[in-house]
């Protein structure tokens, strides 16, 4: 039987987490988009 390709939840919040959004200015800038449309932010 064949496995879907599964990425471990550290790996993936290291590369897409909030922190990791943080870190860059672009980063910064997705999440300020997102708040500004009245998104409300995840943070794992």
């Amino acid at each position: 039987m064949h496995y879907p390709h599964r990425i471990s939840r550290i790996k993936k919040v290291r590369k897409i987490g909030f922190r990791a959004r943080m870190k860059t200015s672009k980063g910064r800038a997705i999440l300020n988009r997102k708040r500004r449309v009245g998104r409300k932010i995840q943070v794992r």
